[in-house]
């Protein structure tokens, strides 16, 4: 498919921030007059875009009625960006500015504003920009836009604090260090020219950190912000619901004050390939049982072409799946399970374009007949596929998804535009991702014309041994070899150039976009009911958007009685989305999409998007669940697969795995990933075909529809279900699923996990799932959090992957204190939680009335966080519906009993849940498991799945 402040340290602190206030004052009005972007007819939001005296460009986002409020800063510096002696600098900066400022040194102050104000806040660096970004409580934005923009103007880089965050930043490439997608990525770099800086090391360690006094890390990090960090290279997106003059008022005085170094952004880089150097073909040896192929194509940049987008046009024929696509010829065959087409790397000056293909092991063996047809395909491409008729169907979706838009998470949205904004014009940043402005076979050709041969990184990630002689990455230490790829060699199998077809015309693009008469219903109420089957039905056009969403759940009496089950349904699922991939992708290019999944108690169907040709989907999907084709071949292949993914499991980050055994040792229904490799090993295509038809003859089936429906458009799908898919189907009650509680006392569990890192998880489960006991461990949850990072990760540096959560599974409370550390023990973390535990409990007393209302505040916000789209209403609308709450006001009583809850009463839930453990499992890894150990927790699993259910109350 297609991808689409530093100061002088002798001035007094409050001469300087007098200072900086005088100089805030003087900065009053933009340079350049106020613009306002092009939006849709469907956007209620208002928009102006500044450029600041100081040439930061800044749009501001005015969404009325809006509940959270967000902004993010985005700075055109990233990795690539690195000195050479210091690699991962632009990173390790990014971490430092959070670590205080001049008006708040504290190095957690921010954190715990944000967080105790329903806010979120994060970073990332990339190759070309380090996006900053946060959301918070909208009437809570100024102070936090305050401490934001100070983290730019006035940063401290606390010397005490260097030592500290670059073990973080070393503890963040550990944690990673076997993920093979890094592992790939560090390989890949190994093509590219050297004198590049992508092929740099953009993640930092204690190595190319080094800090010592011959050579100290502090100096050349304020050097490297002073050269880089400037207003000109800096975009700002803000959101909130106050007006565009008020917003305008809290960024001019705060975001002014940052200075203009007048670097511009454009830069020149060398070559991303040298002559010579391609074509090529790298191998990397994967820790995973997985199997990628991925064609790099070097063309020219693609930024500028936003209008017209000739590389995104090329890649949706490329990345196309419908009948006669080269993913269809390929996945026939069994040789292909994925294929994806878009841009990879762009750097300004060149980009790449990528086809990424995931192979089964018939494919790898084939790879060079793959790499022919795909040339094939290419080619057809080239000759027949540039046609004004395609553009003007592509250009028509585009033109149709742009007018109706849904909203995002406001911190989603001002990150995409902080980072837009720096490439397109102003009056395009709203639009820009939806431009297809004109018919451009030029530029299409021009893409097109760099496909060739002569001029692809032909990259391919496997287990195959390279060989002890292999070279080695020199951060990663990922195996691989690098040698020129013979393009003499590529092979078009025997007919299979023949099936290869471009695509038709789309006959799922939506015609009638009107909405439908009468108002939105305030929930979903039932309109059917007999023997089989409930519909629930919901009109809902407040969102001013043509489309529905329509859930059935099949739940089933067989689903998961055993591992056998749990794998079969699986399978049961592939077969079906195989059967109607080809037929389907062109309704999902149409705004059109399905899933199907299976779950605790069956299967569920969801069908979302532009309601118009829904009927014309069901139609075809409820034959393939009543009576799917099943076919041998692609049963073996869908079983490695899923053998692949659950051993796979066993290479995920130790925290990963610990949730992963808490979850299916307590969940009912829910089986460990053993049991099912062990099923899955035996399981025969004869039992799929027997499952089958033993999973649809008793069902407890359910119907909602939501959105721009009429009620008799959904009796009209009810009868669809009951003709299509349940004739032959008798009534079942499938009862829900619960989670066994936890034996009294703390339970202790070392899982066996092979990582150079030790993951420690403390799983405190509450006392039963009523209301009150969700809320007072949801409460606990909010106000331990920064603390507990802030001590452990920040303070102690046991590790990067810090965090304490609501560990809610199926409506029943818990807490989890969760660790990962390249370097403390299991022991050396649980002294470090008791210690931060005990001192907490202090703490808590002297909590003041007002701390804990704010902190109730930021729980009560996210509970009843607005819909945004309709996706939002139907999925809270569908678990009340799936977990019975058929008054539909789960979230009003869950932040009402949060606002019940006294100091008291949460201090007695922190006694129970952390000092006492009350009911508590406390599960660590151990890379060296005895014998013992390995009995224990076989014991241990026995244990806990005969423990009885979670009580409701």
């Amino acid at each position: 498919m297609p991808r689409t402040a530093f100061f002088t340290p002798g001035l007094p602190r409050a001469l300087r921030w007098l200072l900086l206030t005088l100089t805030m004052t003087l900065l009053t009005s933009p340079t350049l007059a106020a613009q306002t972007p092009v939006k849709s007819s469907n956007d209620r939001n208002h928009y102006r875009h500044l450029t600041l005296e100081n040439g930061l460009q800044v749009l501001l986002v005015s969404a009325p009625g809006s509940e959270k409020a967000a902004a993010s800063l985005n700075v055109a510096i990233g990795s690539g960006d690195d000195p050479a002696d210091r690699a991962g600098l632009a990173h390790f900066l990014e971490h430092m500015l959070f670590l205080g400022t001049e008006k708040y040194p504290e190095p957690g102050e921010y954190q715990q504003f944000i967080s105790s104000h329903g806010g979120h806040h994060n970073a990332f660096t990339a190759f070309r920009d380090t996006n900053y970004f946060f959301d918070v409580q909208a009437e809570h934005l100024q102070p936090a836009l305050d401490r934001f923009a100070q983290q730019f103007s006035a940063p401290l880089f606390t010397a005490d604090l260097v030592e500290r965050e670059r073990r973080a930043v070393h503890s963040e490439f550990t944690a990673k260090m076997r993920e093979d997608g890094r592992r790939f990525h560090a390989a890949k770099k190994e093509a590219f020219n050297p004198d590049h800086p992508y092929t740099g090391f953009s993640v930092g360690n204690m190595t190319t950190l080094e800090d010592t006094e011959t050579n100290p890390l502090r100096p050349d990090l304020v050097q490297f912000w002073r050269e880089h960090y400037s207003a000109d290279r800096m975009t700002l997106a803000v959101y909130g619901p106050q007006t565009l003059d008020q917003l305008e008022a809290m960024v001019l005085p705060r975001f002014g004050a940052i200075e203009n170094h007048q670097l511009g952004t454009s830069r020149d880089y060398p070559s991303m390939f040298r002559d010579g150097d391609l074509p090529a073909l790298l191998q990397v040896e994967a820790l995973r049982d997985l199997r990628t192929l991925t064609l790099s194509f070097p063309i020219a940049s693609q930024i500028a072409n936003y209008r017209t987008k000739p590389a995104s046009y090329v890649a949706s024929l490329l990345g196309h799946e419908g009948p006669g696509s080269l993913f269809d010829v390929l996945k026939t065959a069994g040789w292909v399970e994925s294929l994806s087409a878009g841009s990879g790397t762009d750097d300004g000056h060149q980009a790449t374009l990528e086809l990424n293909m995931s192979l089964t092991p018939k494919g790898l063996e084939h790879r060079d007949d793959i790499l022919g047809l795909t040339f094939a395909y290419i080619d057809q491409v080239r000759q027949h596929g540039i046609s004004e008729q395609r553009f003007e169907e592509m250009q028509q979706q585009a033109t149709i998804n742009f007018r109706f838009q849904e909203k995002q998470e406001p911190i989603h949205r001002v990150t995409r535009l902080s980072m837009e904004l720096r490439h397109v014009a102003p009056e395009d940043v709203l639009r820009a991702p939806w431009m297809m402005e004109r018919y451009d076979p030029q530029g299409y050709r021009a893409v097109l014309n760099q496909l060739t041969p002569d001029n692809v990184l032909v990259s391919e990630l496997s287990q195959q041994d390279l060989g002890d002689d292999a070279p080695t990455t020199a951060w990663y230490d990922t195996p691989y070899r690098l040698v020129p790829l013979d393009t003499e060699a590529l092979t078009t199998p025997a007919g299979m150039a023949d099936q290869l077809a471009l695509p038709e015309p789309n006959p799922f693009l939506p015609e009638n976009l009107e909405l439908v008469a009468g108002e939105t219903m305030d929930q979903p109420e039932i309109i059917a009911s007999d023997d089989l089957l409930t519909t629930w039905y919901a009109r809902d056009t407040r969102f001013d958007t043509p489309k529905a969403n329509v859930f059935l759940s099949l739940r089933s009496p067989v689903a998961r009685d055993t591992a056998r089950d749990a794998v079969l349904s699986k399978l049961l699922v592939d077969a079906i989305k195989t059967n109607l991939n080809a037929w389907a992708y062109p309704a999902r290019l149409a705004g059109l999409d399905y899933s199907l999944y299976a779950h605790l108690r069956g299967l569920t169907l969801r069908i979302g998007g532009y309601n118009d040709k829904q009927h014309r989907l069901l139609t075809r999907i409820l034959p393939q669940i009543a009576n799917p084709t099943l076919d041998p071949q692609r049963f073996a292949i869908a079983r490695r697969n899923l053998l692949d993914a659950l051993r796979n499991k066993a290479q995920a980050r130790p925290v990963q795995q610990l949730a992963d055994f808490i979850q299916t040792s307590l969940i009912q229904g829910a089986w460990p990933t053993d049991a099912q490799i062990a099923a899955a090993e035996a399981v025969t295509f004869e039992e799929l075909q027997a499952y089958a038809q033993r999973f649809t003859r008793a069902l407890d089936p359910v119907l909602m529809v939501h959105g721009n429906v009429t009620e008799a458009s959904a009796l009209n799908l009810a009868a669809l279900v009951n003709a299509l898919l349940l004739t032959d189907t008798r009534p079942a009650q499938v009862a829900s699923r619960s989670v066994r509680a936890l034996p009294d006392g703390e339970t202790q569990a070392a899982v066996a996990i092979e990582h150079p890192d030790t993951g420690y998880t403390l799983y405190s489960q509450g006392e039963d799932s009523s209301f009150r006991e969700r809320a007072r461990f949801r409460l606990l949850a909010q106000v331990i959090g920064s603390p507990f990072y802030e001590e452990i990760r920040t303070r102690r540096q046991l590790g990067y992957i810090v965090y304490a959560t609501s560990f809610e599974m199926l409506e029943t409370p818990a807490l989890g204190l969760v660790v990962q550390s390249p370097e403390a023990s299991a022991d050396d973390i649980e002294v470090a939680v008791t210690d931060f535990t005990e001192a907490f409990d202090q703490q808590l007393t002297e909590l003041t009335e007002t701390e804990l209302a704010r902190e109730k505040q930021a729980v009560i916000s996210g509970l009843l966080d607005q819909d945004r789209k309709l996706g939002d209403a139907s999925q809270r609308f569908w678990r009340e519906i799936d977990r019975e709450q058929l008054s539909f006001d789960s979230r009003q009583r869950l932040a009402d009993a949060v606002q019940a809850i006294s100091a008291e009463e949460l201090h007695q839930t922190f006694r129970r849940a952390l000092l006492e453990r009350a009911r508590a499992l406390r599960a660590v890894s151990t890379d060296q498991p005895s014998d013992d150990q390995s009995k224990a927790i076989q014991q241990l699993v026995e244990q806990l799945t005969s423990q009885p259910a979670v009580p409701a109350s």
